[in-house]
């Protein structure tokens, strides 16, 4: 879930069992008018973007623009076989006969959108290969919930705040953690 933010070396996070708890410890960290820097969770939880505050991402509008790449890179490579590289009349047709090349263009524009959005989407969430994800907690992977917290510019009242907030909001463990 990180926003595009800067990853930070040293974390609080507090742990939750049930969603339902988890998703309300969102609503009332949030209410006390503190930024969660990530959450964790291992399933997609329905709402949880709309709770943390998170917008819906350009990937679709990626898509589009590269589908359109597509489109155009077909018409421009047919148009330059057909009139340049290699005009040639088949038994009187048109040397740019559009509907016989509708299946190459709409190949072509879904084979760049579907390999560009792959691209896109493994840049977007850093999910290089060889790149050793941050997880505070691997429960996570399992069965618990977590709300991390960025602790690198924080005074040591407002890490206590943190604390404080994830206890009365439910969590059932809190921990520090660093990562080198």
């Amino acid at each position: 879930m990180n926003k595009g933010k800067k990853e930070h070396k040293n974390y609080i996070y507090g742990i939750y069992s049930h969603e339902d708890n988890f998703l309300n410890a969102i609503d009332s960290i949030r209410s006390n008018g503190v930024e969660i820097d990530d959450a964790y969770s291992p399933f997609p939880v329905h709402g949880i973007d709309e709770k943390l505050g998170l917008e819906e991402t350009q990937l679709h509008t990626a898509g589009f623009v590269l589908g359109l790449t597509g489109t155009f890179t077909a018409l421009g490579v047919i148009t330059w076989i057909s009139f340049i590289n290699y005009p040639t009349i088949f038994g009187g047709k048109p040397f740019w006969g559009l509907p016989a090349f509708v299946p190459i263009i709409f190949e072509l524009t879904i084979l760049m959108a579907a390999v560009g959005m792959f691209f896109v989407y493994i840049k977007r969430n850093e999910l290089f290969p060889g790149k050793i994800p941050l997880m505070v907690d691997e429960r996570t992977t399992d069965d618990k919930f977590a709300l991390a917290f960025g602790t690198d510019d924080m005074s040591s009242d407002n890490v206590d705040k943190i604390k404080g907030l994830l206890q009365s909001s439910g969590a059932e463990e809190v921990h520090t953690k660093s990562f080198e």
